[in-house]
């Protein structure tokens, strides 16, 4: 019987490892692309995290500011001043 195993020249060996080299290095760069977008969304949401953070902060402050309004017209003498405000006599 002959032995059907070939044997693998130098010049397809060669060709073997460049091919290996090359989709080796493309898959690396591959990665390191899709490491740099996450990083970029990761600062992208961070940056929107803060700005809602400082909005939520304005509005508790609007609504603590209010709370003292609502406060000062349910006595008796901001009721009168309002109510003198817009025309009653």
């Amino acid at each position: 019987m002959q032995d059907k195993r070939q044997t693998i020249s130098p010049e397809k060996a060669t060709r073997i490892a460049v091919g290996a080299t090359v989709g080796g290095v493309l898959l690396v760069l591959f990665l390191v692309i899709v490491l740099i977008i996450q990083f970029v969304q990761i600062g992208v949401q961070n940056r929107l995290e803060d700005e809602l953070n400082e909005q939520i902060a304005q509005y508790e402050q609007m609504i603590a500011d209010g709370e003292d309004k609502i406060t000062y017209y349910e006595e008796g003498n901001g009721l009168y001043y309002l109510a003198r405000k817009h025309g009653w006599q």
